[in-house]
């Protein structure tokens, strides 16, 4: 028997990184997984090494696709029991020459998506005393250069849960937040400074440890999600390996 038995899970951004590490690690301890991503490759890929899973493509910035993707997994597996939100995108890029679109994307993954997620899944997860786990990030609860709309974005859904908890008291349904450090993921891998950046005011970003594994995190998420953690509810969690110890 595996700790999530019986409960059924959607992950965003389970086509790599952290949340493929959380789509694997959350099927493997029992739960059936509905994975949400923008690419259909990468996303089946993932999905044929889980055997209780299933997924459907959307952009988590478009609240139709995100409400589809909720009926997606009523209608496939019954209902959910949670909703992990980890899907997110972060390009660094100096302040002044910041796009509007620019800035409007870094909002609408990083935070509108969430949003748009909770609202169409919550008379859901109320009726079925569920979770919903938020992946910010250390940027949401401090400053990182070259990285206003990001750090703008993570610090709203750090807002966002607690608002949520709040509303929720009295209701079985928690709402917890994750705030990962560096991972060794395709986006860190992938990653560029902006022409002429400060290498120093980036690193202070860094942890002394290193990168972490994204199942490092991925392990407190299943936490979070399962019955273990009843009484858990307006949590913030830092796991930044360290960098957050001085």
């Amino acid at each position: 028997m595996g700790a999530l038995d019986g409960k059924v899970a959607v992950v965003t951004g389970a086509s790599s990184g952290l949340g493929a590490a959380t789509a694997r690690l959350l099927a493997e301890r029992g739960a059936t997984v509905v994975g949400v991503a923008r690419d259909r490759d990468r996303l089946a890929e993932v999905f044929a090494e889980i055997q209780s899973g299933v997924y459907t493509i959307a952009d988590v910035a478009d609240p139709e696709a995100c409400r589809a993707a909720i009926d997606y997994a009523l209608e496939t597996c019954g209902g959910v029991d949670a909703l992990v939100n980890v899907a997110g995108s972060h390009t660094m890029r100096r302040t002044e020459g910041l796009s509007d679109a620019e800035w409007s994307h870094d909002l609408a993954v990083n935070l509108d998506g969430p949003f748009f997620l909770c609202r169409a899944a919550l008379p859901h997860l109320l009726a079925r005393a569920g979770s919903i786990v938020n992946v910010a990030s250390i940027a949401g609860v401090e400053g990182q250069a070259y990285s206003a709309g990001y750090c703008a974005a993570k610090h709203g859904l750090i807002g966002l849960t607690r608002a949520l908890a709040v509303e929720f008291t009295a209701d079985r349904l928690r709402v917890n937040a994750v705030c990962p450090g560096g991972m060794d993921t395709p986006q860190v891998r992938e990653f560029s400074a902006p022409e002429g950046a400060d290498f120093d005011l980036i690193l202070r970003a860094a942890s002394p440890r290193g990168l972490m594994d994204p199942r490092q995190v991925a392990t407190l998420i299943a936490y979070l999600v399962g019955d273990d953690a009843a009484a858990v509810h307006g949590a913030v969690y830092r796991v930044d390996n360290g960098k957050g110890a001085g």
